[in-house]
């Protein structure tokens, strides 16, 4: 992707972004106002045009970019895929572009700058909430929030929060994961605001290192517990893999679900399992990353583009 310089800024934005640049390029504008106008982030939020919660039969398809927040850099053979801002919010504008795309899931740096650019205008917008459980760590499981809180994200006027919630039943750590996610859906659904949570039964290897156990039987036991968090569940939806028996999985809950996409190693594979589980009562759409942002090709719109007619499809 070509390396452009954005145009020069010289004042706040009254109703457009802060920064008007070209839907590729280089990003000197968000550095230049984070350190001489930090305070056009808020405003940049302020006047953003949202959009509504879906209606009866709407599926939607949610980008995720919370990963490097968490440390989580690669994407297949490519250790550090994520590494690079530019080449990032590149991907997340084309996007965010592409017809069918209904919003983002990111962790707060990520969403800020895209606010700057006004690339969420008329999109939903989610703010990732604990990314402590940096991957590798030894304290992996203890997933702090170390993001958004239930008032920011209510303060910078998104529609929702999510949290990562994988229970082990051999790790200290989970009780206190638990416990902080409990206290998110309690503090988000008092605002009205969506609790999205990502729960796994997770598993340490002889090695030590961390495993989600993604059969139906682990699937449906971190959903239980998961569902039963905070003080009401009428905000809460559910963010889970799709996996084989994914009927008996829908079956475990009445909350609405929306599909992870992880990072596939066969993105063929993936759509068609996602095509399955989108026909099921219950799911409401994807949320998806790394399988659409980095595809093999590196060809983002065409990913994008069919999953977005996957969905579309499953909303007929």
């Amino acid at each position: 992707m070509s390396d452009v310089t954005l145009p020069a800024v010289d004042g706040p934005a009254v109703n457009g972004p802060a920064v008007d640049g070209p839907a590729v390029g280089g990003y000197e504008q968000l550095t230049r106002i984070r350190a001489t106008r930090p305070e056009e982030i808020a405003e940049a939020a302020a006047r953003r045009r949202r959009r509504g919660l879906p209606g009866d039969d709407e599926r939607l398809l949610i980008i995720a970019a919370d990963h490097p927040a968490r440390g989580a850099l690669a994407v297949r053979d490519r250790p550090l895929a994520m590494a690079s801002r530019a080449d990032l919010l590149d991907r997340l504008r084309t996007a965010l572009s592409r017809p069918g795309v209904d919003g983002i899931l990111a962790a707060p740096d990520v969403l800020e700058d895209l606010l700057l650019l006004g690339a969420l205008e008329g999109k939903l917008a989610f703010g990732s909430m604990n990314r402590g459980g940096l991957q590798g760590s030894v304290f992996e499981l203890d997933d702090r929030f170390t993001g958004f809180d239930a008032g920011a994200i209510d303060a910078m006027r998104l529609d929702g929060g999510k949290m990562l919630c994988r229970i082990d039943p051999a790790d200290h750590n989970t009780v206190n994961t638990l416990e902080s996610c409990a206290r998110a859906v309690s503090e988000l659904a008092r605002r009205r605001l969506v609790a999205m949570v990502e729960p796994f039964w997770s598993l340490r290897t002889e090695s030590g290192a961390l495993r989600n156990d993604l059969s139906p039987e682990a699937v449906i036991k971190a959903i239980s517990i998961a569902q039963a968090l905070g003080t009401t569940s009428a905000y809460t939806w559910l963010k889970i893999p799709a996996i084989a028996e994914m009927e008996r999985v829908m079956a475990a809950t009445t909350l609405p679900a929306l599909l992870l996409g992880g990072d596939p190693p066969d993105i063929d594979a993936a759509l068609a399992d996602w095509d399955r589980a989108l026909r099921l009562p219950g799911v409401r759409g994807l949320v998806v990353g790394r399988a659409l942002l980095y595809p093999p090709d590196d060809d983002v719109a065409a990913a994008v583009d069919g999953a977005a007619a996957l969905v579309r499809e499953a909303r007929a």
